[in-house]
């Protein structure tokens, strides 16, 4: 089959970090042909002028719609897009100029109608975002989940670097309306279907996220609060592993007590992890500030989900809330 390639992109008042992101895709050293889909979602601050400017310089098409969510967006855009495969982007991401080659070479020897790629942090970004994108990232944080190079089979991609095709989309109905978690859903559905999923791990997008200590909370919290929502629609995804950051700050608490009571054992396990932390973000980044950053983005990330997994559990398990209910903010309404 000859792959036709659409990038989806779905923006919401971020018109300077598409710019960012068409610009890098203007130095895509590929000689095939792309098209790259873009929808509005809602926006009050427009990003129609930005791509204007790249009207003639890339294959563009812009849409504007109203506020639905991102999976609504991306489902939006495919319906529309001429491919007959999708590459989901998200809008706060840059693509090195070997991306597309990389997918394209991969996909044609080795044809997956699902895959991820992993993120990395580029070198324009700032101290901040690599450390939060080493908390992301790391081995010794998250087990590589987003880009493990071991775990390549059964791949649970993000939407952030995503790749789907049009048939995998059209029998699976897409993304959900829950965010964020609507794409580890979907790959979970496309495996219940008989879809296969894989990870590409060459295929590395820069991720810059635009947050703060008080966003990166809330953006972890949210992803604690979703995976009981994810294991109860989908048990056999269900893992002890997800339990891991509630018990590493429950843990983290009890040494804080004990050492309080003048039993500082437990607490120098702790503090030599977050030593480890502190030296391997060091020197990966040759940077000391960002050593101690990564330290306290761990943390951050490790308390965000680990308190957002403990308040799932207690609502859908114990008060035996519906997930709309317990945490109607996690869902969109699609008005179609």
């Amino acid at each position: 089959m000859q792959l036709e390639y659409s990038f989806i992109i779905p923006v919401y008042n971020r018109p300077d970090e598409i710019r960012e992101l068409l610009e890098s895709m203007q130095d895509l050293d590929f000689n095939g042909h792309f098209e790259i889909v873009i929808v509005e979602d809602g926006s009050s601050i427009s990003s129609e002028e930005v791509i204007e400017d790249f009207k003639g310089k890339l294959n563009i098409s812009y849409y504007y719609k109203e506020n639905t969510g991102p999976g609504d967006s991306r489902n939006y855009g495919m319906k529309l897009a001429k491919g007959n495969y999708f590459l989901i982007l998200d809008s706060d991401v840059l693509l090195p100029k070997n991306y597309l080659f990389e997918v394209d070479t991969f996909l044609s020897s080795n044809y997956y109608d699902c895959f991820g790629g992993p993120d990395a942090a580029h070198e324009s970004f700032t101290d901040l975002q690599k450390a939060i994108n080493y908390s992301m990232t790391s081995l010794l944080t998250t087990g590589g989940i987003r880009g493990n190079k071991q775990a390549v089979n059964k791949f649970q991609p993000r939407s952030f670097n995503m790749g789907l095709s049009k048939k995998a989309f059209v029998e699976s109905g897409g993304f959900g309306l829950i965010h964020p978690g609507e794409d580890p859903d979907l790959a979970l559905r496309l495996l219940k279907e008989g879809f296969e999923t894989i990870l590409i791990p060459n295929a590395i997008v820069f991720h810059k996220r635009r947050i703060d200590w008080n966003k990166f909370y809330t953006q972890v919290n949210k992803f604690g609060m979703v995976r009981p929502i994810l294991n109860s629609w989908h048990p056999q995804s269900a893992k002890i592993t997800f339990w891991f950051p509630t018990l590493f700050i429950s843990g983290f608490a009890l040494a804080i007590i004990f050492w309080m009571l003048g039993f500082s054992f437990f607490i120098w396990f702790y503090l030599f992890y977050f030593l480890i932390i502190g030296i391997d973000a060091g020197i990966k980044n040759k940077s000391g500030y960002i050593g101690i950053a990564a330290i306290m983005a761990t943390f951050i990330q490790f308390l965000g989900y680990g308190v957002g997994f403990l308040n799932a559990i207690w609502k859908l398990k114990f008060l035996k809330m519906q997930p709309q209910e317990a945490f109607p903010k996690l869902f969109f309404t699609n008005e179609d």
